[in-house]
This record gives C-alpha cells, sequence and structure tokens, in this order.
C-alpha cells in the first residue's frame, strides 16, 4: 500500500466516523487495513518504550508500523477538519440516500465476511446472533444523558473509539446515546482544542487497550470472532435503514432539536408520519452503489477479510 492510498482509506473511516451509524471499523474492513490497524496498534508496547528510551526513534518508529499510523491518522483528521461540515449538511438535506448508500456497504461487507467462516457449529452461530443482537439492541436504545467536565469527555472519547475500532457499531452513534454527540461535532467545527485534546487522550487510551482486547480474541477465538464481529453488521443495518420513525428527541449544542431513539419502518408508514417522500428508488440506487463499490474494493484488493494473528 502506498502512503496516498492509506491516506485515502483515512479519509473514508473519518468520514464515516462522523455519521451516527457508520463505523470506521467497517471501512476498515471493507478497504483491506483491518488486520494492519489491529497489528500496528498493539506495537505500542514495552519494546517501543525500550526503543525510545535508548534513543533509538527510528527503531521506535518502524516497530510501531509509524508511516502507516501517520498515513492513515493524518487522512482521518483531514477528513474530520474538512467533511464535518459537509456530512451534516447531507445528514440535513439528504439523510435517505445517504443512508441507503451506507446501508448497502455494511450489507455487501457483512455477506463477504460470512465466507470466511469456515465451519458452522454453535460458538459461530452463538457468536453470530449475539453479536447482531449487541447491535441491534444499542441501535435502538434511547440517549441517556452523561456526564460532562474533563472526566466525561475523557470516558466519552475511551468508549467512542472501542465502538469505532467494530465493524458495525458507530463510534458517533455511542456519543448520541451518551449524549455526547452534538459537543463534539460543536468542538470539531469551532476547534476547541482542550476538550479535542482530553476527548483524544481518552481515544489514545481506548485504541491501546480495546486493540489488545480483540487480537487476543482473533488470535485464540478466531472462527468465534469473526462470526461475532459479522453479527454486529447485520445487526447495524437497523442503524443504518433510511426510514426511520422518532421515539424521542434531544436539544442539540446550539438549541436544536435532534432524534434521539428512532426505531425502523417501512416507506409508506415513513411517508404517513412524516410527509416527505422516502425517495425509495433513489435509496436503492444508493444501496446498489454501496454494494457495488464493496464489489470493486474487494475485487481491486481481494477478498475482505481479517486474518488470524
Amino acid at each position: 500500500m502506498t502512503p496516498l492510498s492509506i491516506f485515502a482509506r483515512g479519509m473514508a473511516m473519518g468520514a464515516a466516523d462522523i455519521v451516527p451509524g457508520v463505523s470506521g471499523g467497517t471501512i476498515a474492513f471493507i478497504t483491506g487495513i483491518y488486520p494492519t490497524l489491529l497489528n500496528s496498534l498493539t506495537r505500542f508496547d514495552t519494546e517501543a518504550l525500550k526503543l525510545a528510551l535508548r534513543g533509538d526513534f527510528a527503531g521506535c518508529w518502524k516497530h510501531v508500523n509509524g508511516n502507516f499510523l501517520l498515513a492513515l491518522l493524518l487522512g482521518i483528521a483531514t477528513s474530520l477538519a474538512s467533511l464535518a461540515r459537509l456530512v451534516s449538511w447531507l445528514l440535513h438535506a439528504y439523510p435517505e440516500p445517504l443512508w441507503g448508500f451506507f446501508f448497502g456497504l455494511i450489507l455487501a461487507s457483512a455477506l463477504l465476511l460470512l465466507g470466511q467462516i469456515a465451519r458452522w457449529q454453535w460458538p459461530q452461530v452463538l457468536s453470530l446472533l449475539l453479536g447482531a443482537g449487541i447491535a441491534l439492541t444499542i441501535g435502538l436504545m434511547p440517549s441517556t444523558g452523561f456526564v460532562v467536565g474533563n472526566a466525561g469527555i475523557f470516558l466519552a472519547g475511551f468508549i467512542a473509539i472501542c465502538a469505532m475500532l467494530l465493524p458495525g457499531i458507530s463510534g458517533s452513534f455511542i456519543l448520541v446515546l451518551l449524549g455526547m454527540y452534538s459537543s463534539v461535532l460543536a468542538a470539531l467545527k469551532g476547534l476547541e482544542i482542550g476538550f479535542l485534546v482530553i476527548f483524544a487522550m481518552g481515544a489514545v487510551c481506548g485504541l491501546l487497550f480495546f486493540s489488545r482486547f480483540l487480537q487476543w480474541l482473533l488470535r485464540h477465538f478466531y472462527q468465534a470472532t469473526i462470526a461475532l464481529l459479522t453479527g454486529f453488521l447485520f445487526g447495524s443495518l437497523s442503524i443504518v435503514w433510511p426510514w426511520k420513525r422518532v421515539l424521542g428527541w434531544v436539544v442539540g449544542s446550539k438549541g436544536q432539536l435532534q432524534p434521539a431513539q428512532q426505531l425502523p419502518v417501512l416507506p409508506d408508514e415513513y411517508l404517513t408520519r412524516t410527509g416527505e417522500d422516502p425517495l425509495v428508488l433513489v435509496c436503492i440506487l444508493a444501496a446498489l452503489t454501496g454494494l457495488f463499490l464493496v464489489w470493486l474494493l474487494d475485487h481491486k484488493w481481494g477478498r475482505l477479510q481479517v486474518e488470524s494473528p
């Protein structure tokens, strides 16, 4: 992979993480960098610390796969800084086609991952159902209040980044459930450095902890973990379903109302309840575009997969 291609993948991950319902981990799956990402994050260990303390910064940089992580993080940061307003506008102006596009992306990814499960025994079936159930439960949960302050900001970053590493569970959607999404988006738009530094510290701690946990699962329970991750993807389809019925509202950072809990409905009910055109044909075309894009990526970079460590 070239630095430019890694940067582009990072931008795609950053754009996905802005949307409440789409996981950056899903994009890492789709673009084939998930194993490299996990392995690189777990290289921040005692060996890396020893190299740094000895002054061997070049060796430390190579040990943690620094070129890969730098290009990826630059792409994510560029996307967050430049696309936050665009994605917010798309969610406001064209929400149904946007959700339809992501629905196609995630459905295609889940179907491809099913092919990695070599044998279907009760641990794999149970893991698949558990993953789908967890993602579905998270998708239908109402938003809750969250402790504000530095500790709350740090914990929100820790929890959200753990979700971002999981395909199918959106870190930004977790922020919605915690009641922190509008605050984080406002901090990104306004470049509130203090808020962002504390949030980033929580995210870094979450990355270092959760990446190791995921790698341990893949090393010791590979087939069951793949089934669990696939279940996350299938369960998250309820979150990105284009037509939803709002069951509750919360007040955003600027006093605007935002959905706190939503239930997927059919297009006819959506039209009846909202009075808005469900744009069924456009959503179907957007979903097919997402399906085709995953097929194209899979065709170009090889079979979508997570390697056993």
